[in-house]
């Protein structure tokens, strides 16, 4: 597969600085905008994806009717989160 380039971006003289601070040995300033391009859109195609799966469990329990209201779910944790605490006090 041919390759393909990513525009010329032009910055601030410190962002250069500083992005050449961190890299790795034997790292260039070009692999580390391609793995910054990598990471982010790997981050943005699992955010995407979570929204997806949000909305069609919103949509899922909208349909079956079948619903756990917020505040019994943080009482639910929080019953949970007192009782790790209470052990955790006991072993001590």
């Amino acid at each position: 597969m041919k390759s393909a380039n990513f525009p010329s971006v032009r910055v601030e003289p410190e962002l250069r600085a500083a992005a050449e601070d961190v890299l790795l040995d034997g790292e260039s300033i070009s692999s580390f905008v391609e793995q910054a391009i990598r990471d982010n859109v790997a981050r943005r195609l699992n955010r995407r994806e979570f929204v997806a799966r949000g909305l069609a469990s919103r949509e899922e329990a909208k349909q079956s009717g079948d619903y756990v209201s917020a505040d019994d779910v943080v009482a639910a944790l929080q019953s949970r989160l007192d009782k790790a605490k209470a052990r955790a006090k006991k072993k001590r």
